[in-house]
């Protein structure tokens, strides 16, 4: 079985490797100093690798976990696995729901730990401005993850960017600055962004915004604004207000993967060697009635007063309107 580890990734340094067994089945250490450019501790565990980045502009810590398949061949893409404010997302790659999503699509898992340094307006999470520092940082984590796993395809692969509350508001900026980057974003009722209109590749990117019907009146006009003014310029997104819903994820973790399941075939090209990925057309997917509940093929088009969600495909569209009349999603 191949090894894993915890790297702590400093540039401007030497290579220090550093490694010590957590479990009460072996205790080790051992350090190792080369020269380089990058400083590195190593901490083992069996089946996930772990990598902390330097704090940077906008962020305090920046420590993330990557999961994989066992003996899968070449991976696909990456699902960001982001947590709410200063929380640690790193166990969600252990997380029974996305391993069993990641072998059935064969793709990595890639929880992510960030905090912002210590400031005033504790409820503006700044490492969620990812274009500021945060965004390279996961880039830089993932490229040294993907030698420690030895799957360099991962390096520069395509993201799934699942994301609750600050989550969701790192998924959106992450978009808006490396839109090439994601094959799809979630944004689940986070209050605070740093951007409105996003520029016109972020908007050709799938999206899938949701609010609770029961948490605050800012969160809920802030998503619905962001969705709505970026839907009126073409934006290839939906929105959905799960009924009886406060602040937390409840069902919207279901539907995400039903999204990301819809969209990654979509979005890959197997055919480019670069790992662009496919643009899509509006009128290939259906459109959603949030007032009526209802959906229908993207071919019938809307009319200029009305307000629709774009879903790529039927299946969404019938998990969508399942989470919006609060009944069980049919998978």
């Amino acid at each position: 079985m191949r090894k894993a580890g915890l790297y702590y990734f400093a540039p401007g340094s030497s290579h220090k490797w550093r490694r010590s067994a957590r479990r009460a089945a072996a205790t080790c250490i051992a350090c190792l100093t080369v020269s380089g450019a990058f400083a590195f501790a190593q901490i083992a565990s069996r089946d996930v690798d772990d990598v902390s980045i330097a704090p940077g502009p906008n962020y305090d810590k920046a420590k993330f976990s990557l999961w994989h398949p066992e003996d899968a061949g070449p991976l696909h893409a990456v699902v960001v696995l982001m947590p709410g404010s200063n929380q640690d997302g790193r166990p969600d790659v252990r997380d029974p729901f996305w391993q069993d999503f990641a072998r059935r699509n064969n793709v990595a898992l890639m929880g992510c730990y960030f905090t912002d340094a210590p400031h005033d307006l504790a409820f503006i999470e700044n490492y969620a401005n990812a274009a500021q520092g945060s965004g390279q940082a996961l880039l830089d984590a993932l490229q040294a993850l993907s030698n420690r796993a030895q799957h360099p395809e991962l390096a520069n692969a395509p993201l799934l960017l699942w994301g609750v509350s600050a989550g969701g508001e790192f998924n959106y900026e992450f978009t808006a600055w490396k839109a090439e980057r994601v094959i799809g974003f979630i944004v689940n009722k986070g209050g605070i962004y740093f951007s409105a209109l996003l520029p016109s590749a972020a908007r050709r990117v799938p999206g899938l915004f949701y609010s609770g019907e029961l948490d605050l009146d800012s969160r809920k006009r802030v998503i619905s604004g962001l969705f709505a003014l970026n839907r009126r310029a073409g934006a290839l997104w939906a929105f959905a207000e799960e009924p009886n819903v406060s602040h937390d994820d409840k069902r919207s973790r279901e539907l995400a993967a039903i999204f990301f399941e819809s969209v990654l075939p979509l979005r890959l090209d197997a055919s480019s060697s670069e790992g662009a990925l496919q643009p899509l057309d509006e009128g290939s997917g259906f459109l959603g009635d949030p007032v009526r509940m209802t959906f229908r093929p993207a071919t019938e088009e809307a009319t200029e007063t009305e307000l629709t969600a774009w879903l790529p495909s039927e299946r969404v569209a019938r998990a969508w309107q399942a989470v919006v009349r609060g009944e069980p999603i049919d998978r």
